[in-house]
């Protein structure tokens, strides 16, 4: 598990195996996406509308305080799957407003803010909040961002990492696992580290790429990533340019105006959600190959394609292997000197 590989790394680090954090002092209030979240004790149900919540409760310990999960884009981690089995899964997709009240959460962790806020598509803060069920929004969707334009919210700054360090600190307080949640921002932090020193002097800032998440209809404009979201952020650590310029998270950009900018590399999204037929990595790749438009491209013609997990191209736990996985997978092609 996860604790047990954080003891060598803080050992490593020069940080104390068990660090003694001061015991969470209830009623706590926290400060979370423009609410004030107060907890009279650690809560004793969750619900997380979200993989990344889910997967962070796993990771600190905490996956017998989950008694309901949904939204899910990749199955879970291989080491969390003995105690996933036993949470109930509310939807693959989105839950309905009444599937979640009716597990009695005492807080409900959300990824994002469409799903829960102003336009949710479950509901909204207000609606949970009259119930008395506090719902945690990932600060990681909604500092610096503005989640009603665009269909999945646009960049006012770009993504920081802070952010996603401040959901796992926030959340160990909320459960009063604070040692816990310490130690695990410490393993991620020295794995981003590790990524960043990859490609160092490897010429990766001659090259440029493309995220290609899905699309709503393969042959239609594509779902890819902007320019100031979190798989920039994952090109901008490496040293590698995004070819789109949009702020929007997800944009559609047309395969002609791809083509132009002609990627050095594409990163398409493996997931098993299949909304949509682009969801199956094999049906992208197919059509890269066949389309006359994306079939002439470089980065298809030498096959500088890279795949990656859906859910590592979001603000999770998996962003951080998914970095460590495309600075492999770059320094693996001969890169300009």
């Amino acid at each position: 598990m996860w604790l047990t590989r954080l003891v060598p790394l803080a050992l490593a680090l020069g940080l104390s195996p068990l660090v003694q954090a001061a015991p969470t002092q209830y009623p706590l209030t926290v400060q979370n996406c423009g609410s004030a979240l107060t907890f009279e004790h650690a809560p004793d149900r969750a619900v997380t509308i979200g993989q990344s919540g889910t997967e962070m409760l796993y990771a600190l310990g905490l996956g017998d305080k989950l008694v309901g999960t949904s939204l899910w884009f990749n199955d879970v981690l291989p080491k969390f799957k003995a105690q996933d089995d036993k949470v109930k899964r509310l939807a693959n997709n989105d839950p309905s407003f009444e599937s979640v009240i009716g597990m009695r959460p005492e807080l409900v962790a959300v990824q994002f803010e469409w799903m829960i806020g102003a336009q949710g598509v479950v509901g909204t803060r207000e609606q949970f909040h009259e119930l008395n069920i506090p719902t945690y929004l990932m600060p990681s969707d909604c500092e610096g961002k503005d989640n009603m334009v665009g269909a999945d919210g646009t960049r006012l700054q770009p993504f920081q990492v802070d952010s996603l360090y401040k959901s796992i600190s926030q959340l160990a307080e909320i459960f009063d696992v604070q040692a816990r949640g310490e130690q695990l921002n410490a393993e991620l932090k020295s794995t981003l580290v590790k990524a960043t020193t990859t490609l160092k002097n490897k010429g990766a800032k001659q090259t440029s790429a493309l995220f290609w998440f899905s699309s709503a209809d393969l042959g239609i404009e594509p779902y890819v990533a902007g320019r100031k979201g979190i798989p920039d952020f994952m090109l901008q650590t490496l040293g590698v340019r995004n070819v789109v310029e949009s702020d929007e998270e997800w944009p559609t950009v047309g395969w002609e105006t791809i083509a132009k900018a002609n990627p050095t590399f594409l990163v398409i999204a493996r997931m098993d959600r299949r909304r949509f037929p682009a969801d199956d990595y094999l049906k992208k790749l197919e059509y890269l190959r066949s389309d006359p438009v994306t079939r002439n491209m470089d980065a298809v013609k030498n096959n500088r394609i890279i795949i990656l997990d859906a859910h590592a191209m979001q603000a999770s736990l998996r962003m951080f292997d998914g970095i460590e996985t495309l600075a492999n997978a770059i320094n693996s092609y001969p890169l300009p000197e």
